[in-house]
C-alpha cells in the first residue's frame, strides 16, 4: 500500500509538471483576456467555465482514448506536433502583428472586432480558445507520452497511473479556471502600458511555443523517416 501511495504521488508530480508548461495557464489567460473584455462577469464566469470543460474533455480524451483515434485515422504524434504547432504559430503572429498604438483598443479590433456579448465569442470558445490555445498538440502529444507508461502493465499500476495522470489535468483545469477568471483583473494592476507589454511578450511566448512544438514534431519526422 505504502509502495503505490509512493509510486501514485510520484506519478501526479510528474504529470503535472509535464502539463503545466505545455498548458500554460498563467500566460494564456494573459493573451486571451482580450476575448473576455466586453463580458460581464457572469457571462465571462461561464464562458471560463466552458471553457475549462472543453479543455478537461481533450484531454480526458487524448489520455483514454488517443492512442486508438491516431491509430483510426493513420495518424502519428509527430504529425499533430506539427500541424498543431503550425496552428499556434499563427494565432501569436496574428496576435503580434496587429496595430502597435494602443493595447486594449489595437488589440480588441485586431482579436475581436465583433466582441459585444458573450454570443460574439460564443463560437470562438472551442476553437481558437480551448484548442489549440488552452489545450493543443503539445498537451495532446504529453498525455499520450504519460498514458504510455501505463500501457502494458498489470491492471493495478494501470489504475495507479491513470489515476494519477487524471487528478493533475484536474488540478490544470483548475488553474486554468483561476488564472482565466481573474487575467483581467491582473493585468488592471499593471496598467494600460504593461497590459500591452504583458500582451505582446505572450503572444511572442505563444508564437515559440508553436514554433517549438512544430520543430519537434519535424525532428520526429525525419528521424522516423
Amino acid at each position: 500500500m505504502t509502495n503505490d501511495l509512493h509510486t501514485f504521488i510520484h506519478l501526479l508530480f510528474i504529470g503535472f509538471i509535464a502539463l503545466f508548461p505545455v498548458v500554460n495557464p498563467i500566460g494564456s489567460a494573459f493573451i486571451l483576456a482580450p476575448y473576455f473584455t466586453d463580458l460581464t462577469e457572469g457571462q465571462k464566469r461561464t464562458a471560463v467555465r466552458k471553457i475549462t470543460f472543453y479543455a478537461f474533455m481533450i484531454c480526458v480524451v487524448a489520455l483514454f482514448t488517443g492512442h486508438w483515434i491516431l491509430q483510426l485515422f493513420g495518424l502519428s504524434i509527430p504529425v499533430v506536433q506539427l500541424a498543431g504547432g503550425i496552428m499556434i504559430c499563427k494565432i501569436g503572429w496574428e496576435f503580434l502583428s496587429s496595430d502597435k498604438e494602443s493595447s486594449q483598443t489595437d488589440t480588441d479590433k485586431n482579436t475581436a472586432s465583433s466582441m459585444n456579448g458573450y454570443e460574439s465569442i460564443q463560437d470562438k470558445l472551442f476553437y481558437p480558445i480551448t484548442f489549440p490555445i488552452t489545450a493543443g498538440a503539445g498537451t495532446i502529444s504529453v498525455l499520450f507520452t504519460l498514458s504510455a507508461h501505463s500501457a502494458g502493465k498489470t491492471t493495478e499500476d494501470y489504475l495507479i497511473g491513470t489515476g494519477a495522470i487524471l487528478l493533475a489535468i484536474i488540478f490544470i483545469c483548475a488553474l486554468i479556471y483561476i488564472f482565466y477568471l481573474n487575467a483581467k483583473k491582473m493585468i488592471d494592476h499593471l496598467g494600460s502600458k504593461g497590459e500591452m507589454i504583458i500582451n505582446r511578450i505572450t503572444a511572442f511566448l505563444i508564437f515559440c511555443v508553436g514554433l517549438q512544438i512544430a520543430i519537434t514534431g519535424i525532428r520526429s519526422l525525419i528521424k522516423g523517416g
